[in-house]
């Protein structure tokens, strides 16, 4: 179960709901560790000043903010503890907005937001008040002595809270070059068939439809290398793209939408059918793989591990 991260109380008018503050996301990234090439001994990094190249204890580290090149405001610990918002366990609703209103941009960092003892009817009685008028409550909290802007939104019967970002901290379109406006002309056609096009491909939003293969094929790769599988990597050379204008493009796309493909482009990620072939013998050597060095353990006395 996540750990809880946060307590306090949701606060609209004259209501208090005591809640408390769960992650409501996991990252399945597979990480690595740097090693010494020939030992195996981890590399660790050292924290060395550059005008005497030794290392610098954490206790003579200080901050400092860089105005221009090579000239710092240094600022101390006590200045940035004054300066800190104060700690609250209060989230106080400013608005009620509609989730239209909210371009996803503006959302950081999700968190289910669960009941504490006692608070189970306001609780509930927040999330269908809302539910019903599909509002968002746009609120300020504290987390770990930063102050965050938050929404709350109902989601499957329980709160979620996203932190969210400032105004001034998303890009403004305007600000970019390059962007298509009102100068490209569109073909009435062009613009017909790419609507049928998206039609054709248009189905409800499933997320267990999507799945992260490159770590899949990432962790096979590790568990047959652990196995003593020795892996040659060749070369993959990728087919030249054919060129095809906007609208033979567009016919096309239709016409294998109406024959049922999916009409996506063809992966070209360098290196995967030299790592291991199709999808089912993959895993067919993963699950070899995986069985082999199980057994090789066994006869050793011990386990063996998957890697982290």
């Amino acid at each position: 179960m996540p750990a809880t991260i946060w307590t306090g109380t949701i606060s609209f008018g004259l209501v208090t709901v005591p809640v408390r503050l769960t992650p409501a996301t996991r990252s399945r990234d597979v990480s690595f560790h740097q090693l010494e090439e020939g030992t195996g001994a981890r590399i660790r990094y050292r924290k060395v000043s550059e005008a005497t190249g030794e290392e610098v204890p954490n206790d003579r580290i200080a901050k400092g903010y860089e105005i221009s090149r090579g000239n710092y405001v240094l600022v101390d610990p006590e200045e940035l503890q004054a300066l800190r918002p104060a700690s609250t366990r209060t989230i106080e609703i400013e608005d009620f907005v509609d989730l239209d209103e909210i371009d996803p941009i503006y959302f950081q960092q999700p968190y289910h937001v669960l009941p504490d003892k006692g608070a189970v009817k306001p609780y509930r009685l927040l999330v269908e008040a809302m539910q019903g008028l599909r509002k968002v409550a746009i609120g300020r909290v504290v987390i770990r002595s930063k102050g965050h802007l938050v929404a709350i939104r109902p989601r499957d019967g329980l709160l979620c809270i996203e932190t969210m970002r400032y105004a001034d901290e998303v890009v403004d379109p305007a600000e970019l070059g390059g962007v298509p406006g009102e100068e490209v002309e569109l073909a009435e056609r062009e613009l017909d068939m790419a609507r049928q096009l998206v039609e054709a491909l248009s189905g409800k939003f499933d997320p267990d439809k999507y799945r992260d293969e490159y770590r899949e094929e990432l962790l096979a790769l590790i568990e047959r290398k652990a196995a003593g599988e020795e892996i040659v990597a060749e070369p993959v050379v990728e087919a030249p793209a054919k060129v095809l204008d906007l609208m033979s493009a567009l016919e096309a796309s239709l016409a294998r939408a109406a024959d049922g493909e999916q009409a996506k482009p063809a992966r070209r990620r360098g290196g995967r059918q030299a790592a291991g072939g199709t999808k089912a013998t993959r895993a067919g050597k993963a699950t070899g793989a995986r069985k082999a060095a199980e057994t090789k353990a066994t006869k050793k006395g011990g386990r063996a591990k998957r890697p982290a």
